[in-house]
C-alpha cells in the first residue's frame, strides 16, 4: 500500500483536520495562558530560608563527577539534586487565573477542546473516494 501525503498517523486522510485542530488548540491554549498569573514564594523550612540547603546534594554530585567522572554516587547524588531543586521549584509556585468574562473563558476552553478533538479525528481512518 502507498503512503500519501495526506495520510496522517499511519491512516489514510485527515491532514486537513490535523492542521486545523492543531491551529485551535494552540490558540486556545496561548489565550488560556494569558489570562494565568505565576508567582512563588521563598523556600522555607521551620522559617528559615531553605533554598541553599536544597543545593547541596547537586553541588557534592558535581565536586565527585569531577573527581571521578564515573563515580555513582556523584551521579545519583547530581540527579537527586537535580529532583529536589525541580520539585522545590514546583512546589513554590502560586499560579492565578486572572479575572476575565465567562464568554471569554468559554472561547478559550472551546478553541483548545475542539482543536484536541479534531486532532483526534484526523489520527482515525477517512474513508477515500474511489475514483471513476
Amino acid at each position: 500500500m502507498e503512503r500519501n501525503l495526506k495520510d496522517v498517523g499511519g491512516t489514510p486522510g485527515g491532514l486537513g483536520e490535523f492542521f486545523l485542530g492543531l491551529a485551535l488548540a494552540v490558540a486556545g491554549g496561548y489565550f488560556l495562558t494569558q489570562q494565568v498569573s505565576v508567582s512563588s514564594n521563598a523556600w522555607t523550612i521551620m522559617g528559615y530560608n531553605s533554598f541553599g540547603l536544597s543545593l547541596v546534594p547537586f553541588l557534592l554530585g558535581i565536586v565527585l563527577l569531577f573527581a571521578n567522572g564515573k563515580s555513582i554516587a556523584g551521579h545519583v547524588l547530581l540527579y537527586l539534586g537535580l529532583i529536589i531543586i525541580l520539585a522545590g521549584i514546583l512546589m513554590n509556585l502560586r499560579i492565578y487565573f486572572q479575572p476575565t468574562s465567562l464568554f471569554n473563558t468559554l472561547m478559550m476552553l472551546a478553541l483548545l477542546a475542539a482543536g484536541v478533538g479534531l486532532i483526534i479525528k484526523s489520527l482515525r481512518p477517512h474513508m477515500q473516494s474511489e475514483p471513476n
